[in-house]
């Protein structure tokens, strides 16, 4: 039995960090857009008296209630995890790393009261002050997102502290470490996904159903406000990532020969579109396209930038082969969805200028019910691109990944445990929605009683008519 426990627990915990990240943060673009999307439907419900839109914000909170206790089950797993499985990291960084995550804990806290609120105030507030109590909840699911995003990218940009002579952190500085010099870019760029994403996986549930004859007006708003939201989203997205890896590019050399998958320090740089290293670091495979990797790393001197290499780093300050390869073919598949998605962006978006209708092809609403899909694997394929890019170190130039996991080689039961229950949680949240929504569908419209602001008659009419009635 000891030798059977006798495993190195480093890959283990890693891979039962990397299942539990992919998965939580599945959950995390609806729990910081549904909430905008579904006061977008609130307000358009109260502004224009449009029952339709008023229905959507009313089932929409409640499927994001959902969402939300389901985000909040996996993400507290996520926060006992860094104690257990990175103990010696916690151990000398925590006084740091963990200052982002108490302003995530306020957050978080803010935005359950005010969900609570919302939910319990369609039938005891009226219209326009209930409307107001959501707005909070879009704040604190994007400072959430911020505060957590802030952590990772300390990791990447480490900032704020100093170390005394036994290499223990003194003098943190939590501003500085909250605000280092990544957290603007990554932010952002997290932010603008969560709401990409979230509106491509709403939208797509109502492109399934208008592809199944669902063709009602509930239908086509379901499917045109967070199909919107996602379609802005897009564009500013690419803009957003652009920048992001211009700034890889100056500040993290070593991540950006990993995605462009640049073996020796040159310039004119092919762009390669996917491809692998080989076992003697040589790109093998792929599709080059000359020059463009140094142009889009800086257009100001084009295919005369010169892009660092993996020659130019420590084999073992940098990702290995493997690593590398994935980083880039994670870069790709990202980039790749990320053009399909502002195709059919464009296509939503010329549509709606000429015709103030949606496409008429089955074949955009199709490629739309496919883009919640497609928008979940950019999204985890980035996450790649960030975490497996910093390899090998947990905190970038300061500590590697193995000096900062767990001694106990027992933690491949822990991992196997949590894949079991996680499948569970996620069978178990498809299966509620799903059943909410069967149920929702089958009764075509709210019970009586249940309306948005009802009931309509005043308490004074309604107790008098029971009274008469006796």
């Amino acid at each position: 039995m000891t030798s059977l426990l006798a495993v190195d627990p480093v890959p283990w915990a890693r891979s039962q960090m990397a299942f539990t990240l992919a998965f939580h943060i599945v959950l995390v673009p609806l729990g910081v857009s549904w909430a905008a999307i579904a006061l977008i439907a609130n307000y358009r419900g109260v502004k224009h008296g449009d029952a339709d839109a008023l229905l959507l914000a009313q089932r929409w909170s409640k499927y994001m209630a959902v969402v939300f206790a389901v985000g909040a089950v996996t993400g507290t797993v996520l926060s006992f995890e860094f104690a257990l499985l990175w103990p010696k990291f916690m151990g000398r960084w925590g006084e740091a790393f963990g200052i982002p995550f108490a302003v995530e804990g306020l957050f978080f806290f803010l935005e359950a009261i005010f969900i609570a609120i919302y939910i319990y105030g369609w039938r005891r507030l009226a219209p326009w002050p209930h409307f107001w109590t959501g707005v909070p909840i879009v704040i604190a699911g994007i400072g959430g997102s911020i505060s957590v995003v802030a952590a990772n990218s300390w990791m990447n940009e480490p900032a704020g502290f100093k170390l005394d002579s036994a290499g223990n952190v003194v003098d943190v500085e939590p501003w500085r470490v909250i605000f280092n010099k990544a957290m603007p870019y990554e932010a952002t760029h997290m932010v603008v996904a969560a709401y990409l994403v979230g509106g491509f996986l709403v939208a797509s549930v109502y492109a399934a159903g208008i592809l199944r004859g669902r063709r009602d007006r509930y239908h086509r708003i379901g499917f045109i406000i967070p199909f919107t939201v996602a379609a802005i989203a897009v564009p500013i997205q690419l803009v957003v990532g652009d920048t992001l890896t211009r700034w890889v590019y100056n500040n993290e050399p070593a991540k950006f020969a990993a995605i462009e998958l640049v073996p020796r320090t040159k310039s004119d740089v092919p762009e390669t579109i996917l491809g692998r290293l080989d076992a003697n670091g040589k790109v093998t495979g792929g599709i080059p396209i000359p020059g463009v990797a140094s142009i889009l790393s800086d257009p100001g001197t084009g295919t005369a930038t010169l892009i660092q290499g993996r020659n130019a780093f420590p084999s073992d300050a940098e990702p290995t082969r493997a690593q590398a390869s994935a980083v880039h073919l994670a870069w790709d598949v990202m980039i790749g969805i990320a053009t399909l998605l502002f195709l059919l962006s464009a296509w939503y978006a010329l549509s709606w200028v000429r015709r103030r209708e949606l496409p008429e092809s089955k074949w955009f609403l199709r490629i739309a019910a496919g883009a919640g899909v497609l928008a979940v694997i950019a999204l985890e394929a980035g996450w790649v691109v960030t975490e497996v890019g910093r390899q090998p170190w947990i905190v970038r130039n300061y500590m590697r990944v193995a000096a900062g996991a767990t001694d106990n080689g027992a933690v491949w039961i822990t991992f196997f445990a949590i894949v079991g229950i996680y499948t569970a949680l996620g069978i178990t949240t498809v299966l509620v929605l799903r059943g909410m929504s069967r149920r929702w569908r089958a009764a075509g419209q709210e019970p009586e009683g249940e309306v948005p602001y009802g009931p309509s008659e005043p308490r004074e009419l309604a107790v008098a008519t029971t009274e008469s009635g006796r």
